[in-house]
């Protein structure tokens, strides 16, 4: 498919839907629920449960806004997503927001006027292979057939990765993320290639992971993370700030254990504590929210390193270390702003 018709025509979009997107908190209240845009389903990130219970690491995000604006984390219409139909539904108005492990990229944020809060999972494209295939290393797969998501970004990085080593690929096209493992693992691609996060989501679904390898290479950068229309600069730092305030929530020693307790009166020790969760300063009002939108959006699921852990960290079938996505005082590219 012809890229520049896509971005040509999601541009047009982005533009009409440009006017009609001031006063998306407005909307939200009154609607009374946060239509919030996700994947199709990657277990980890965002899924549904046994009992139709939407969860995971992106799904944490859109709660967390919905409890900060409408003090209800689960006043959330989750709209499934496809690579190629989560972009109109955000132009459109469809969604108030996008949660859906999607890369921040230049053509995403200038051309089709949409603007990135922040990163909330920095992540690289990598490739999974069955482990019977020998292959230690993305450039021994000369002629290999690969299931790629249309509409994404490893579409293009495929093609430039496959052509700096002068090696060929055959391209396997696939919508969603359960199309590619059902292709994957019926064998009609030799190579599964998308986010390393999303490989390590998909390969903890099989029935023998052990089976399957991601391959070391890392062939790009994939700053994933929460965006919203161009045009309504309140509600876009509405989200920024929500997804901020569970990133220094984590600095600052503030979890949803704690939470409760720091937000009830403000202590002369912890001045950046007490601006953020409102009993000092009036950061809330600014927002055009109450004093205890951030202490709201902590208490859902906790701050960035309890979602991380609960949702893909370590101690999940996900198994995914913090390694970039560590704070920044211990290595890791994680930094806020300061609440202040």
């Amino acid at each position: 498919m012809n890229k520049s018709v896509v971005f040509g025509a999601l541009t047009v979009a982005g533009l009409a839907a440009g006017a009609a997107a001031a006063g998306t908190l407005d909307d939200v209240k009154a609607r009374g629920k946060l239509n919030c845009g996700v994947s199709t389903g990657l277990v980890g990130f965002a899924a549904p449960d046994a009992s139709g219970e939407w969860k995971g690491f992106d799904v944490a995000v859109c709660r967390a806004v919905a409890a900060a604006v409408l003090d209800d984390p689960s006043a959330v219409e989750f709209v499934p997503t496809t690579g190629k139909t989560r972009f109109t539904a955000l132009a459109s108005g469809e969604i108030d927001m996008l949660a859906r492990n999607t890369t921040w990229t230049f053509s995403r944020d200038v051309d089709l006027k949409f603007e990135f809060v922040g990163v909330n999972y920095y992540d690289g494209q990598g490739f999974m292979i069955p482990k019977e295939l020998g292959v230690s290393s993305a450039k021994e797969l000369d002629g290999a057939t690969v299931c790629i998501q249309t509409g994404t970004t490893t579409e293009l990085n495929l093609a430039d990765f496959f052509r700096a080593n002068n090696i060929s690929y055959e391209p396997v096209p696939i919508e969603t993320n359960a199309e590619a493992q059902q292709q994957y693992l019926a064998g009609a691609c030799d190579v599964y290639t998308t986010d390393a996060s999303g490989l390590a989501a998909t390969r903890a679904t099989f029935e023998n992971p052990g089976d399957h390898i991601v391959l070391p290479e890392i062939v790009s950068k994939e700053p994933l993370g929460p965006l919203v229309r161009h045009g309504d600069n309140e509600w876009g730092d509405i989200v920024r700030w929500t997804l901020n305030a569970l990133i220094s929530a984590e600095e600052l020693g503030v979890t949803s254990t704690n939470v409760a307790g720091l937000g009830e009166k403000a202590n002369p020790e912890t001045p950046e504590i007490n601006r953020l969760l409102g009993t000092e300063g009036n950061l809330g009002e600014m927002l055009g929210l109450d004093a205890d939108w951030a202490k709201r959006a902590i208490a859902v699921e906790g701050n960035y390193g309890e979602i991380f852990e609960k949702n893909i960290g370590e101690s999940t079938p996900i198994g995914l270390a913090r390694g970039l996505n560590g704070q920044w005082k211990n290595g890791g590219l994680l930094y806020s702003p300061p609440f202040r």
